[in-house]
Formats: structure tokens, C-alpha cells, sequence
């Protein structure tokens, strides 16, 4: 899978003419170019130049001659500072590639403002969800992911069956706005994709991710995503407790609808994919997991189905849930739950 969009940086000494000759002129023989100023100044100290392509795809290029803040194990001097969704010219094809959060504060900010700009005038709509904007602008503007992750949210509801793009858009918004996932920025949106083909099963089991952690946030818990453990594997979180500073593992999973799958009904749904957790990663890890089956995926009768049956899922501590986009989240305990999730989940 392509990576989200990132800088490359191009150590030494830039200027119109050699940014014309070597970036621009290449561009447009291979693409048809149009180099402009970009729409916002660029940082103090920085000249830059936008460079949008015949394809729809763009570039934007700075430079300086003091880059006086570095990224980590980088030297200053004189440099230059790429990010696009196009072909990158042979120039900088060896260049170190940073994430938003590693360049100069100043530069990155510039290329958001310009990347956001570009977003809001794609999709209007989006403009209302500023969190949403920025934390996923990494894929909204990625050379392979922009179409898809875009889509996502417009027209499937961020996997909210039965909801409008605003309410599933909107329960995103509220999850990120307190910043709870933000210095993992980089890491959560790639999950999203960045992939050209739309993957409505993977992009939801990452949405479960973002649940997850808003409902272990609300329930007074400090996340940390991606947690390495000993056998090898990533564990989606650990959670925790501020006030004791305990700690506890949290693996996510989410069912697709039985409609979409084999599986006999909701209640088999349910089973299977707890199954196919539990039977590798932690099997393979041995116990102190609590596995989150998320059945936000399903429409209201499934959910009723699962509900009412509080099916077993082979593994505790186990807690299954579904969240809608108002807020309100539903769910179910099975075994001793370590993590006290009852100010987020209504327990049925």
C-alpha cells in the first residue's frame, strides 16, 4: 500500500532557475505543467512555487538558504522542501522523505493551509469538519488514497449503515476534536488508505479503531495506539488509568453485516470474525487482552439480533458493542472486564 503523502527534503542550494530546470521542465514534458505562486505566503526566509499538473495532480516546492530548524539527525544550510501527488522528478528521487510533524514547524503549516485550501474547494462540504480535514489531509491529498478516503466519508458515512454523510462525518469530528490521537497522526490516517481501490471493509475496521479510542478516552483512560508485545505482534491499544497509572491491552475487531459475508445471521457474524481474532493474534499472545467486537457495521435488526442474544465470542475478557453516530453506544460484557467503559457504553 502507497504511503500518505510526505515531504521530501532536498539538501542544497535552490534557486527560480534551477527549481525551472529541474522541476518544473520535467514536470510539464511528462505531464504538462503550470507553475504559479502558491496561494498563501510562504514561511519567512522560504521562496516557493505551486506547480499544478495537466492529470489534476500538484506540487509544491520551498526554499531557502538557512534551514535553521532541521529534522532530527539532518543538517541546516541551504535546502528545499517537496510534497505532492504527482510524479516526483529524478532530482529528488534520493532525498529523505518526513512526516508533517517532522519538518520545520513554519513549512508545514504553510503546505497545510494550501493542501486544505485545495481539499474545501474539492469538497465544499468538508470545509464544516475542520478535525476531520486536517487529521486525514496525510490521505485526502495522497497520490493513490485521495479519491477513495474522500468517498468514504461522502458517500458511504464514514461505515455508518443508514446515516447520512453529516452524522457519520460529524461522529468523527467529535471523536478527534479533542486531540486525543493527534500525535499519532501519521500512523491513524494511514490506516485509513491510501490505496486507489475503496476497501469499505477495511476502511470501517479502521473507523472501529477511532471508536475504540473515543470510548476509551470518554471512560477517563490515556491512549497509546499500536502497542508491540513480545510474540512479534501490534496490539491495537493500551489504555491507561491516569489516577493508578495501571495499563491494559485492547484489540479491536468489527464483524461485517451478515449480508456481506457466509455467515449464517448477525449472531454467526459476530462469532466468526471473534474467531478469527482470537485463533492468531491472541491466541498467539496468551491471554491479558480485551478483545472489542465492534458492531457499528450493522443495520438496526442485526444489532437487535446480537443483542438479544449476547452471543459468547471465545475470548475474555471481551466487550461487544455498537456505536451510532449521535453518540450513543450499546453494548455487552463477556468475562471480567479490567476497563470500567461504563460512562461511554450504555449496557444492555
Amino acid at each position: 500500500m502507497a504511503q500518505p503523502l510526505r515531504f521530501r527534503r532536498a539538501p542544497g542550494r535552490w534557486s527560480a532557475d534551477r527549481v525551472r530546470s529541474q522541476l518544473e521542465r520535467p514536470l510539464d514534458d511528462n505531464l504538462g505543467a503550470t507553475a504559479s505562486d502558491p496561494w498563501f505566503s510562504p514561511p519567512p526566509g522560504y521562496d516557493a512555487r505551486r506547480f499544478d499538473m495537466d492529470d489534476g495532480s500538484f506540487a509544491l516546492f520551498c526554499w531557502t538558504d538557512d534551514d535553521g530548524d532541521p529534522p532530527a539527525g539532518a543538517s541546516g544550510g541551504p535546502t528545499g522542501y517537496w510534497i505532492g501527488n504527482t510524479e516526483t522528478p529524478s532530482e529528488l528521487w534520493r532525498t529523505d522523505k518526513y512526516a508533517f510533524d517532522e519538518v520545520p514547524y513554519p513549512v508545514s503549516r504553510w503546505v497545510q493551509r494550501e493542501l486544505l485550501a485545495a481539499l474545501h474547494d474539492d469538497e465544499p462540504w468538508l470545509a464544516a469538519y475542520p478535525h476531520v480535514s486536517w487529521y486525514f489531509l496525510p490521505v485526502f491529498c495522497s497520490k493513490d488514497g485521495a479519491e477513495t478516503t474522500r468517498a468514504f466519508f461522502r458517500d458511504h458515512a464514514a461505515g455508518f449503515p443508514d446515516a447520512t454523510r453529516e452524522e457519520g462525518t460529524g461522529f468523527v469530528e467529535e471523536t478527534l476534536r479533542p486531540g486525543i490521537l493527534d500525535d499519532y497522526r501519521e500512523t491513524m490516517a494511514g490506516k485509513l488508505g491510501t490505496s486507489a481501490s475503496l476497501d469499505l471493509v477495511r476502511m470501517s475496521a479502521t473507523m472501529a479503531e477511532f471508536t475504540a479510542a473515543r470510548i476509551l478516552s470518554e471512560s477517563g483512560y490515556d491512549v497509546t495506539p499500536e502497542i508491540e508485545v513480545t510474540t512479534g505482534h501490534s496490539l491495537d491499544f493500551r489504555a491507561t488509568d491516569p489516577d493508578t497509572g495501571r495499563s491494559f491491552l485492547v484489540e479491536v475487531t468489527r464483524p461485517q453485516p451478515a449480508s456481506n459475508r457466509s455467515a449464517s445471521g448477525p449472531v454467526a457474524a459476530v462469532r466468526d470474525t471473534a474467531e478469527t481474532k482470537t485463533s492468531g493474534q491472541l491466541e498467539a499472545h496468551g491471554g491479558g487482552v480485551t478483545l472489542r467486537v465492534d458492531c457499528t457495521s450493522f443495520p438496526a435488526d442485526d444489532w437487535a439480533a446480537v443483542r438479544g442474544a449476547e452471543p459468547d465470542v471465545r475470548h475474555r475478557p471481551a466487550v461487544v458493542l455498537r456505536a451510532r453516530p449521535n453518540g450513543r453506544v450499546e453494548g455487552y460484557r463477556k468475562g471480567s472486564v479490567p476497563i470500567d467503559l461504563s460512562p461511554a457504553i450504555d449496557w444492555v
